[in-house]
């Protein structure tokens, strides 16, 4: 998984992979010099501190660290001729936190004990805002964690909803008609003949009588499609057709036998949503 964050007006680029989290050190660079971001690891690398902090992070936390390699890097590590890069750092010692990367988005990336290490040769202040923002983004994701479950436990409880009043009788709420705009229209003839590109259409037919297209035409100022404006209720009740429609295809059913199908039970679990947030009344 790839972040990123503003550093100084220094894009760094996060990667979490395996629940650890690597830096860019070629972004961390760049805040020295913005095109020998190499020319500048390769110093910080060359140094007796760097290597004598990488070999034992990596004795900590990397069982499969050749310990004999990293001898030999370290007596050379005195000498005005050794050279160390990255790529030679992993291949020699089987090392873990240090990983490079290629492509767009590629560079020398850094476990973040390591990465923050780099930083502080680079610049201190530079370290320290890097710190800030990495808090922030750790916040950011928190609360974003959170919100996601408080997501989740709504769908629960509104799924459990729909199961439970499956197994009722008909659906007989006078209050449902203050929220008439939710439930979806029973299909014309038309619209249920009609054949759609993708499946996403005939789903969208089925819940919102319109296809994409047709929505874009009528909402031309706005941006993304029906399923970016619909309700929690909405996207529950679209979850719940998709599941459906996929074993209404392997039951080898016509899109027009699946439209109406879909249609139907978009129309009958909305009731059942819209059950759950029905407003108070006069005098009740």
């Amino acid at each position: 998984m790839k972040k990123e964050i503003e550093v100084k007006g220094i894009n760094v680029k996060v990667y979490e992979s395996q629940s650890k989290e690597y830096i860019s050190l070629s972004d961390i660079a760049r805040y020295r010099d913005q095109k020998r971001t190499d020319y500048i690891i390769k110093n910080w690398l060359k140094t007796r501190s760097t290597i004598e902090l990488l070999g034992l992070w990596e004795q900590l936390y990397n069982p499969f660290f050749n310990s004999i390699e990293f001898d030999g890097i370290r007596i050379q590590s005195g000498l005005n001729s050794f050279i160390l890069t990255p790529k030679k750092w992993i291949n020699s010692t089987h090392a873990i936190g240090i990983i490079s990367k290629q492509g767009k988005y590629g560079g020398t990336f850094a476990h973040k004990d390591i990465a923050l290490e780099f930083a502080s040769w680079v610049s201190i202040e530079f370290k320290l805002y890097l710190i800030t923002e990495l808090k922030r983004l750790k916040k950011i994701e928190s609360e974003n964690q959170n919100n996601q479950w408080s997501v989740q436990r709504t769908i629960t409880k509104i799924n459990y909803k729909i199961h439970t009043d499956a197994i009722k009788e008909p659906f007989d709420f006078p209050e449902v008609l203050l929220w008439v705009h939710l439930i979806p229209s029973s299909l014309t003839k038309e619209q249920a003949s009609r054949i759609y590109a993708n499946g996403a259409d005939l789903l969208n037919v089925a819940l919102f009588g319109m296809t994409a297209q047709q929505f874009k035409e009528k909402n031309p100022s706005f941006e993304g499609n029906m399923r970016d404006k619909a309700t929690l209720e909405q996207l529950v009740v679209l979850s719940n057709i998709e599941s459906i429609n996929a074993l209404l295809i392997q039951q080898g059913l016509t899109s027009v036998d699946r439209i109406i199908q879909l249609n139907q039970v978009a129309i009958t679990r909305m009731k059942s949503l819209v059950s759950l947030k029905k407003p108070k009344l006069e005098g009740s």
